[in-house]
């Protein structure tokens, strides 16, 4: 029997230990979360935690947004169609893809409805700021998914002042979509809530996630064929969405705010992930053991790649341990 867990949604059984850190040879903090992989047909291989639970995915959402998208009537090449998908780091390749989908629909910054931001990168935010550039929306992260999202509204003929309603056509046409690559009778879809960047986001059972992405990686739909073809477009430099993608062939991955992380393969094969306490770090080092659950070698001919984009404790300005995923059981 699960037991509820005073004073939340959460039952002692929605997450089990997932990342430890150590500091000078002693463990010294301890990461919770969920996790499931389901392979071609959607089945769970595996998982750690209760699969079922409910969160929102955040940015990791991004790929079936653009899907939906795409299926009305959004057409774009894939270096577009990647950074409608991206968290991208604001890097001026970013910057320029998203200008382009506004201008190929006579739209302008000034119709993004997304939260003005800094560059997500650290490399271009450092840049914005010794420049004395401002935060804008063109800046923040997912100025391409709301350029989309608008360009998607002049397709149609829907309103764009409106986009960001969950009652617009648009929105209701993506949790339409979301609940059809989900497959679950009576809909995936739970609540829709208010993501960082003013969109909507979806309440929705992790194994979910886990399966609509892979119903896009069978199809070769292009919302994920784009993200494969450009992963710099969908993250930017030093970041290990990026790393992964173009290292291993066909790989789509998205990370998403507060902890979330979504994998894919060419096959259909497609991992989820969430830490419980939201930690970026600790979802780095679990993409790990994500990917090593996926079939991916990231012990042998990957080692170069899982060793750059690893997690380091520091201790007096040098790495004195590391951040690292517990394995799935």
């Amino acid at each position: 029997m699960s037991v509820p867990i005073e004073g939340t949604r959460f039952a002692e059984s929605s997450f089990e230990p997932i990342a430890v850190a150590t500091r000078s040879d002693v463990e010294e903090s301890l990461h919770h979360g969920v996790g499931v992989v389901v392979g071609p047909d959607g089945s769970i291989v595996r998982a750690i935690g209760d699969p079922e639970l409910l969160i929102y995915p955040r940015s990791a959402l991004k790929p079936l947004q653009t899907a939906a998208m795409v299926d009305a009537g959004l057409d774009l090449p894939h270096r577009l169609l990647a950074v409608v998908s991206a968290s991208h780091s604001g890097e001026q390749r970013h910057l320029d893809a998203v200008l382009e989908i506004l201008q190929r629909h006579d739209l302008t910054v000034n119709d993004l409805g997304n939260t003005p931001g800094r560059p997500y990168g650290e490399v271009a935010r450092s840049a914005a700021r010794t420049a004395g550039v401002e935060p804008s929306r063109l800046q923040q992260n997912c100025s391409g998914k709301h350029a989309g999202m608008l360009a998607t509204c002049r397709v149609n003929g829907w309103t764009t002042d409106s986009y960001l309603d969950p009652d617009h056509p648009l929105q209701k046409t993506i949790s339409d979509s979301i609940d059809r690559l989900a497959a679950r009778p009576g809909g995936s879809v739970a609540d829709v809530g208010v993501d960082g960047c003013g969109a909507p986001t979806h309440l929705m059972p992790l194994v979910d996630v886990a399966r609509a992405l892979s119903v896009l990686m069978r199809g070769g739909r292009a919302a994920v064929a784009s993200m494969a073809a450009e992963p710099f477009l969908v993250g930017g430099t030093d970041r290990d969405v990026t790393s992964w993608m173009e290292a291993v062939p066909g790989l789509v991955a998205k990370e998403g705010a507060d902890g979330v992380m979504l994998l894919g393969l060419a096959d259909g094969r497609a991992a989820a992930a969430k830490i419980a306490d939201g930690s970026n770090l600790a979802r780095r080092a679990v993409t790990v053991e994500m990917l090593r659950r996926l079939g991916v070698d990231v012990d042998g001919v990957m080692a170069p790649i899982r060793d750059r984009v690893s997690v380091p404790v520091f201790g007096h300005g040098a790495p004195v341990g590391a951040l690292t995923a517990l394995p799935w059981g």
